[in-house]
């Protein structure tokens, strides 16, 4: 079979997605690997849908679900689907870090964590949620349980044990003990324990934290079961593994390309956040460029129709990894067009929408976000949310469109269109390190004629330079 990826940059166009490829000069579907479709059902409510971290600790003052209650109507107002909340359950408090502990470090599996109210609460907010539209997904933590979880006492056959038989932890996580998921009882209350949820509070489905820790199989049965209790279940790895997104998982992590951001922003000068060691960390040098690569490496490996999900935040980076301020500069409102604008889902974290440039503390309280008066950020997302419901070609997986990459004469620049049955949309951005010209090398350049600036509403035209972190989407006219 031919090669269908040529020379990127020699034969200036790509047309790839996770979903479907084509090659330009036949516009046959074509295929070259041998992985099957994905054979999860995706809700067809998540193919334009903009998923939302909620960090309930670090929501409001009070830090409870009552209080964050009161925000559904803005969260309505910015245009976001799915909310997703860090983990609900108590948290152990046996070697737990700091003052309240990590929210993952489980302690019970089918309780609610009385720091953020009562069950009954929770799940009030979830039926005020439904009637208004949102989908809600909680984080599920499989892997690993509190220290003082009561499995500890009344299962200890739940948990793997070291040589001396004695419970173990992962990595540096000191307060957690890991699951053994070779123990066929520990699969069962693992998925009544995830059921429950679904039948008696109601929830969507779940992002499964560390979900590649877990075997694949575990999630395949799971995924099964919990499909017969919640006909349009959801589910979220934290996790960029290929084999997990075959039966179990609608959606990954798109890891790679949050690296590729990193690379691709400190190459460009503008990535400053310091480590523990008080240096700023040093990358390959990349250019945009490489964007294509990745997405044409990500439509080898994953199966058709899958969704990745990107981002330029989330708890983890915010909290470990710095701000997308910090790692992103000038760049960051362009990568965030590009989280929107590339195949997949995009992610807003707590506090993105504000334009919050500091960490939240992890294991004690924090101050919310300034969420009044609202700023530029909110009007910006809120845009890019009404972009990514309104343009069919923007849908994540079989549904949206290819993406068609146009070389120019700077590996800085990306420019790209994604077009399916009326809709079509082209990306300008600069991700380098000064102005650039807007030279095409080779006859294929993107059409604009008929085309708005999605942002502005005048006629779109292709300009004859991008300062450096500028944006421009273009949409066709209605």
């Amino acid at each position: 079979m031919k090669k269908l990826f040529p020379g990127l940059m020699l034969a200036g166009l790509l047309l790839l997605s996770l979903g479907s490829c084509k090659t330009k000069a036949n516009n046959a579907e074509t295929d070259e690997r041998d992985s099957t479709y994905t054979q999860v059902k995706h809700p067809e409510w998540s193919r334009n849908a903009v998923i939302y971290e909620v960090n309930l600790r670090q929501y409001t003052p009070e830090g409870t679900v009552t209080a964050f209650q009161q925000y559904l109507p803005q969260l309505k107002e910015l245009g976001v689907d799915i909310l997703w909340f860090m983990p609900i359950n108590p948290i152990s408090e046996k070697d737990r870090k700091g003052e309240l502990g990590s929210y993952y470090a489980v302690a019970d599996y089918e309780a609610f964590n009385p720091e953020f109210g009562t069950v009954e609460q929770f799940k009030a907010m979830v039926e005020q949620a439904h009637s208004m539209g949102f989908k809600v997904l909680i984080d599920w933590v499989a892997n690993h349980s509190g220290r003082d979880n009561k499995w500890v006492t009344e299962h200890p056959d739940f948990y793997e044990k070291d040589s001396l038989g004695n419970m173990k932890g992962l990595y540096d996580w000191t307060d957690v003990y890991v699951l053994d998921y070779t123990n066929p009882e520990l699969r069962k209350a693992m998925i009544a324990a995830m059921k429950y949820w679904i039948t008696e509070v109601g929830v969507d489905g779940f992002r499964c934290d560390v979900a590649m820790e877990v075997p694949t199989d575990f999630w395949n049965e799971a995924r099964t079961e919990l499909q017969q209790a919640q006909p349009e279940l959801f589910m979220l790895a934290e996790a960029t593994a290929p084999d997990l997104q075959v039966l179990a998982f609608d959606m990954g992590y798109n890891w790679p390309m949050k690296d590729l951001f990193n690379e691709i922003a400190a190459t460009s000068g503008q990535y400053t956040f310091k480590g523990e060691n008080g240096e700023v960390r040093s990358f390959p040098e990349t250019h945009a460029i490489a964007i294509n690569n990745l997405i044409e490496q990500q439509y080898l490996d994953f199966p058709k129709d899958t969704y990745l999900m990107n981002m330029i935040t989330n708890h983890d980076l915010n909290s470990w990894e710095g701000t997308e301020f910090q790692r992103y500069g000038v760049l960051t409102d362009a990568f965030a067009v590009l989280s929107y604008t590339l195949p997949g889902m995009p992610l807003i974290y707590t506090g993105q929408e504000t334009g919050m440039n500091r960490a939240f503390e992890f294991f004690k309280k924090d101050t919310p976000p300034q969420w009044e008066p609202r700023n530029e950020y909110f009007t910006f997302y809120q845009k890019l949310n009404e972009l990514k419901h309104s343009q069919k070609a923007l849908a994540a997986g079989l549904d949206g469109g290819d993406i068609i990459s146009y070389a120019t004469s700077s590996p800085d620049l990306y420019i790209f269109s994604r077009e399916k049955d009326n809709s079509r949309v082209v990306t300008l951005v600069n991700l380098g390190n000064g102005e650039l010209p807007v030279e095409f090398t080779t006859d294929n350049t993107p059409e604009v004629g008929e085309m708005i600036n999605f942002f502005t509403g005048e006629e779109a035209v292709i300009p004859s330079t991008l300062k450096q972190g500028e944006y421009l989407i273009f949409i066709n006219k209605k």
